[in-house]
Formats: structure tokens, C-alpha cells, sequence
């Protein structure tokens, strides 16, 4: 009996010996954890002060300590958790409300972490830290309501501009991330917004506001299939995610319409491809780039149905949408040719050669300038009244009906200022017929080049001259009508 009782008298000193072993333990921990914190060593503190926590769950401070750890760490959300432990174990212990709401406003609930330094002033009134703390909470309550402001007049720059000022408080959180990537989107900023996103998805792959964003930056550089992947998957983490649900049904409805119209275009159906691009154009107008394309489309079936001026208008709006779009440069430079309105389609095809220099490109620039050149003489197809690919005969005929109309002698009894109009008239009718005549003088002047220094070709041209070697006859001759409207006869002296 003696023995049993010596023994139990052991093991009872070594019981209450044993707590008393964990906390010298634990101080071991927090002291060494201490002295890597002050290195910034902030793992192997976060490592010593969990052993300090596991040899002594209930010391405040010991949360406290691996909160701020945490905190340099950047992980404010493990880090709040510690720091509400803290506080819960001593409701006193204001360096751990002071730890929970910096978590908070760093998570970028403003909110909380104004009820937390509002906890520290009423324990201490003149705390600094507290004081500015708060401060910097109300600043960032007062940036959000900013950016709901900004985002519901769609002022996306003053979103963007109101998230950068929130984040400089809020360093962790997400949702003003989000905000700001979306914005970035909306603004055509697309790079900058798959940079924001892409940061937050590789540390949580299931945020559904990410996903969401991410597949808007690709809807709207008109990768339709890949953002319609990431709108699923965006789904399948928030079901009711009203965002992605939206931007999904419209980026399907975009891209079927627009294969209608292609469909109907291939299939020379120009009037139902117009309609169907028009409908197109009323789905989504933020998506700028798959509507650039859209608008060239349309004007593309719109040149085809002869509707040239609101095709330039659908290319002038694909351009605006898209400065660097090319397909929009080139299809209304042509429209432009089509026109006639040749320093237009020049100005057009060299900023299309100067993009992309290629052989193609400088052959439609040269073209144009050469339509332009020629613009700015006299079209002495158009004195003559025929096409380009008149015959001889059919320029000697249309030569023979001008040069009569606009003979002098037939208007010697009108006004001096219509007298003096018909007779130039007269005169390019010669000059016309003198180089449309001659198939070297013609193939030069079809090519462009000037036929001499005046550009007439006509040195000393006379056109009475060409008149009489025409019609033959000697000497002058003069109208002499005879009876009803439009009849004559020549009269030689």
C-alpha cells in the first residue's frame, strides 16, 4: 500500500508539473518566433508560433502574433481568423482588434473594420493607430459608393480610377479586383483586365466573378467559343451568376446571327445578309470588335446591293469601333473608288500601306493615285459621251453628234455668255476626238501620263481644223437652220 501511494504522489507532482512544462514551451516558440519576425523571416515565425499555439491554445497573444505574420505574409484571411481567436480569448486585447479590422479593411470590408478601431477608441480614445485606421475605412466606404455611382452612369475610366484609390487600403481584396478588371474590359482595356483576373483565378480557380471577366475579355476580342467556355464555367461555380448568364446568352445569339448573315451573304442573298448583320448590330453594342466586323459585313452586302454611301457609313463606324481594323480601311476605299472619290480611297489605301506594307496593298495605293491623277485632267470619255471600250467607230459618231451640237455657228444668236460657253465645248469635243482617235495618244492618256505640258495634246489645237477635216469641205462654213427644232445644214464659203 505504502508503494501505490508513493507512487500516486509522483504522478500527481508530474500532472500538475506538465502545464507548467507546455507554457515554458510555448514562450520557447513565441520568443524564437519573435526573433525570426524581427529578420523577416516571417515563415519560419509563422512555423514557431503555430507550435507556440499548439503547446498553448489559449494565450491571446500567441494569435496575435502569428495574425501579423500572416499579414506579411499577405494572407489576411487566415490572418483575420487569428486575430478574432485573439480577441475572443481577451476581448481587451486591442493590438488584436486593432489586427482584425486592418484584415478587415484589407479584405475590403470597410464596414468591419470600422467597428473594429471603433472597438480600440472606446478602450482607448487617443490611439493613433486606431484613429487613422478608421479614417482610411471611411475613405474606402467612400470610394465604393463612388465606383456603384461611376459604374451605374457607365463613367468605367472613374470606376477604375475610384478601385486603384480602395485598393491602396484594400491590398487583398478581390471584389474590387473584379470591379476593375470589368471595367478595364468595358473600357477595351483588355490586356490590363486578363492581368487583373488572371492574378486572382491562379490563387482561386472557382471565383465565378473571375471566370465571368475573364470570358468577357474574350467575348470582347471576338473569341466567341473560349468565352462562352469560361461563361459555363462561371455558371457551374454561381448558377445564379446574372452576369455570366447574360454575357452567355448574348455572345451565342451574337455569333449565330453573324453566321446567318455570312450564310446568307455566301449564298448571294445580299438583301436578307443586310437585315440580318443590321439585327446583329442590336445584340450587344459594348462588343466593339465583333461589331467592327459586323459593320464591315453589312457594308459589304451593302456595297453589293449598290447602296455605296451607307456602306462608307457602315465602314466609318467598323474604323471607329477599331482603328487598326484593315478589312474596314481597304472595303471603303473601294467604296470611295466606286464613287469616284479618289483622294479619299488614296488616303484610305496608304494608311492601309503603311500598316501593312505588302505588294498587294501598294498596287491598290498606286491604282488610286493614278485614278486620282487622271480625276484632274479632263475625262474625255465623258466629253464624248462614251464608255472607255468605245470602238473607233462608236467615238466617231459620238464625236460627230457633239461637235454639231456644240458648234458655234449653231449658237451665233444666243447670248454672249452662252456663245462663249458652247464654244469651249467645242473645242474639248475636238480635243477629245483628236487623242481618243489616236490609238498611241489614247493608250497614253488610259495610262495616265500627260500628253504634253499643257496636258491637252494639243499644242496649237484648232478645233474648226479637225472640224473640217471631219466633215470635209474648203474653207469656213457656218449653221444655217431650216425649218422645226433641232434641223441644219452646213453652208461652206
Amino acid at each position: 500500500m505504502a508503494h501505490r501511494r508513493k507512487s500516486t504522489k509522483r504522478f500527481t507532482a508530474n500532472y500538475h508539473f506538465f502545464p507548467r512544462l507546455k507554457t515554458l514551451e510555448a514562450e520557447i516558440f513565441k520568443e524564437k518566433g519573435n526573433a525570426c519576425y524581427v529578420k523577416k523571416d516571417y515563415s519560419e515565425a509563422l512555423s514557431y508560433y503555430t507550435k507556440a499555439i499548439d503547446a498553448c491554445p489559449s494565450n491571446s497573444s500567441y494569435y496575435g502574433n502569428r495574425a501579423a505574420t500572416l499579414m506579411m505574409l499577405g494572407r489576411f484571411r487566415e490572418a483575420l481568423e487569428d486575430s478574432q481567436q485573439a480577441v475572443r480569448l481577451d476581448t481587451l486585447f486591442m493590438k488584436g482588434h486593432l489586427r482584425e479590422g486592418k484584415c478587415h479593411l484589407s479584405l475590403g470590408n470597410a464596414m468591419a473594420a470600422n467597428r473594429c478601431f471603433q472597438k480600440v477608441l472606446e478602450l482607448e480614445p487617443t490611439n493613433a493607430q486606431a484613429l487613422l485606421e478608421r479614417k482610411n475605412a471611411a475613405a474606402v466606404l467612400e470610394y465604393e459608393k463612388m465606383a456603384e455611382f461611376g459604374f451605374e452612369k457607365r463613367d468605367f475610366r472613374k470606376v477604375v480610377y475610384c478601385m486603384d484609390r480602395a485598393l491602396d487600403f484594400a491590398v487583398a481584396c478581390h471584389r474590387f479586383r473584379i470591379l476593375k478588371a470589368e471595367c478595364l474590359a468595358l473600357l477595351g482595356r483588355y490586356p490590363d483586365a486578363q492581368s487583373v483576373v488572371s492574378d486572382i483565378l491562379r490563387m482561386d480557380s472557382t471565383n465565378a466573378d473571375a471566370l465571368y471577366v475573364r470570358g468577357l475579355c474574350l467575348y470582347y476580342e471576338d473569341c466567341i467559343d473560349k468565352a462562352v467556355q469560361f461563361f459555363i464555367q462561371a455558371l457551374r461555380m454561381a448558377p445564379d451568376h446574372k452576369k455570366a448568364h447574360s454575357a452567355c446568352r448574348n455572345a451565342k445569339a451574337l455569333k449565330a446571327k453573324k453566321e446567318e448573315g455570312n450564310s446568307a451573304f455566301k449564298a448571294r442573298d445580299y438583301e436578307a445578309a443586310y437585315k440580318i448583320y443590321t439585327d446583329a448590330l442590336t445584340i450587344d453594342p459594348n462588343n466593339i470588335k465583333t461589331n467592327a466586323k459586323v459593320y464591315c459585313n453589312r457594308a459589304t452586302a451593302g456595297a453589293k446591293l449598290s447602296k455605296l454611301a451607307q456602306a462608307i457609313e457602315d465602314c466609318c463606324s467598323a474604323i471607329k469601333l477599331d482603328e487598326s481594323y484593315i478589312k474596314a480601311y481597304l472595303r471603303r476605299a473601294q467604296c470611295y473608288m466606286d464613287m469616284e472619290q479618289y483622294e479619299e480611297a488614296v488616303r484610305d489605301y496608304d494608311k492601309v500601306y503603311h500598316t501593312e506594307n505588302t505588294k498587294e496593298h501598294k498596287q491598290l495605293l498606286k491604282h488610286a493615285q493614278l485614278a486620282l491623277k487622271k480625276s484632274k485632267r479632263k475625262d474625255y470619255y465623258k466629253v464624248l459621251g462614251v464608255s472607255k471600250d468605245a470602238t473607233e467607230d462608236e467615238i466617231k459618231k459620238a464625236y460627230r453628234k457633239r461637235a454639231l451640237m456644240h458648234h458655234p455657228d449653231r449658237h451665233s444668236g444666243s447670248s454672249a455668255e452662252v456663245r462663249k460657253e458652247e464654244e469651249q465645248k467645242f473645242k474639248e469635243v475636238g480635243e477629245a476626238f483628236t487623242v481618243l482617235s489616236d490609238p498611241k495618244k489614247k493608250s497614253r492618256y488610259d495610262c495616265g501620263h500627260e500628253l504634253d505640258n499643257s496636258g491637252t495634246g494639243m499644242g496649237d489645237f484648232d478645233a474648226n481644223n479637225i472640224f473640217k477635216t471631219f466633215f470635209g469641205g474648203p474653207g469656213n462654213f457656218s449653221f444655217e437652220t431650216t425649218s422645226g427644232p433641232g434641223n441644219y445644214y452646213f453652208q461652206f464659203s
